[in-house]
C-alpha cells in the first residue's frame, strides 16, 4: 500500500571500516509545502510517540486548564515532556496533582525506572523503589486527569479509545496535523491511543502548534524550560539549550520533530532501526547545514582508554 526508500545517512567509521549503517529519513517544510527530503518516505504513515505530547497538551490552552488550575510554566512543560525522572520532574508532576485534587495511584500509564541514569542510582542508594510519577509520560497523563476533572469527565477509563478525551486528542490531532484520511491507530507504551501519519504532516502539525500565538504558552514553556521537556542526556534538551527560538521534541521509534518558531519552518528525522545515537547525530548536522544552530554532540569513536579510532559521519 505504501512504498518507502530510505536513504543511508549515517555511519559509524573504525578506523576506515564500516561498522555501522543507519537508514532514514529528513522531511523539511515551512507552513506551504515541503522544502526538502531525505529518502522517500512518501505517504507511509509512522506512528507519532512521544512526538504526539506537545500536540496533546494543545488541549490545555483550548479548555483553559492552564486557568482553571493556575498552572505555571513549569507545568505546561511537564504536560508537554518525556521527562527523565528526575527529582525535579517528579517535584512538579506532584504539584500539578495536588492542584487537581488527585493522587497518583489514578495515574494509568505505567511503571518504569527513571530514564535518567544519575536518578537510577539514587533510588539505589536510598534503598527506594521507582513509582508513576517517575514514568516520562506521567505529566501528559496528569494533564489528561486534570482535563476529565474541570469537564466532569468520568477518569476511570481516561486511556480508553472512546472515552470523549481520547476522541477530543484524536480530531485535534488530526486538524493541526492537517489530516483528511484515517491512519493505522494503536497504544503507545503508556497505554493511551497514539496516531500514525506520514512525516510530512507531523512537521506541519508543529509548526500550526508553534507558530500559532494562542499556543505562545506552550512555545514559551518548550523555550524556557528545556530540561523540563527532557532532562539528563536527553537529545530534545540539548537542542533547546544550545540555540535560539527552535523547539525539538522527540519520540521512540528513530523519531525527532525540530521547528524553528521564527523562521516557521520545521523539519522531522526519523532513523529506521530507532538508534537514538545515530538520531541524535542527524539532527545536529542537520540543525548546523540549514545554519539554526551548533548542537555539540560526540562523533568521535573511542576506546575505554581515550584513544580515538573511528568518527560518526552523516551523509546527507
Amino acid at each position: 500500500m505504501f512504498e518507502t526508500s530510505p536513504k543511508n545517512i549515517v555511519k559509524f567509521i573504525r578506523d576506515g571500516l564500516v561498522e555501522q549503517e543507519h537508514f532514514g529519513f529528513v522531511v523539511l517544510r515551512n507552513k506551504d509545502k515541503v522544502i526538502n527530503m531525505i529518502g522517500d518516505s512518501g505517504n507511509y504513515p509512522f506512528f507519532l510517540r512521544s512526538c504526539a505530547k506537545p500536540l496533546q497538551a494543545s488541549l490545555l490552552i483550548d479548555f483553559g486548564m492552564d486557568k482553571f488550575f493556575n498552572m505555571s510554566e513549569d507545568e505546561i512543560a511537564l504536560c508537554c515532556a518525556s521527562h527523565a525522572g528526575e527529582k525535579l520532574h517528579t517535584a512538579i508532576a506532584q504539584k500539578l496533582l495536588n492542584k487537581i485534587g488527585l493522587d497518583s495511584d489514578k495515574l494509568k500509564c505505567g511503571l518504569h525506572k527513571p530514564l535518567s541514569k544519575t536518578e537510577q542510582i539514587n533510588i539505589i542508594i536510598n534503598a527506594e523503589s521507582e513509582n508513576v510519577l517517575h514514568n516520562n509520560c506521567s505529566g501528559k497523563h496528569i494533564m489528561m486527569l486534570g482535563l476529565c476533572v474541570m469537564n466532569n469527565w468520568q477518569i476511570s477509563d481516561y486511556d480508553d479509545i472512546n472515552h470523549p478525551l481520547q476522541k477530543l486528542i484524536k480530531q485535534k490531532i488530526y486538524d493541526l496535523c492537517e489530516i483528511k484520511q484515517d491512519y493505522p491507530i494503536t497504544f503507545d507504551g503508556c497505554g493511551v491511543p497514539i496516531y500514525s501519519m506520514p512525516l510530512a504532516n507531523m512537521v506541519k502539525g508543529y509548526i500550526n502548534l508553534f507558530c500559532n500565538p494562542f499556543y505562545k504558552k506552550i512555545t514559551n514553556a518548550f523555550l524556557n524550560k528545556p530540561y523540563l521537556i527532557g532532562g539528563e542526556d536527553r537529545t530534545d534538551t540539548k537542542i533547546i539549550q544550545n540555540s535560539k527560538n527552535i523547539v525539538a521534541k522527540v519520540g521512540a521509534g528513530g523519531l525527532c520533530v525540530v521547528v524553528n518558531v521564527e523562521k516557521e519552518e520545521g523539519f522531522v528525522v526519523k532513523i529506521c532501526d530507532c538508534n537514538e545515537k545515530a538520531r541524535e547525530i542527524v539532527v545536529a548536522d542537520f540543525l548546523k547545514s540549514l545554519h539554526w544552530a551548533d548542537i555539540p554532540v560526540q562523533k568521535l569513536i573511542k576506546t575505554l582508554h581515550g584513544k580515538t579510532v573511528g568518527e560518526i559521519k552523516t551523509f546527507f
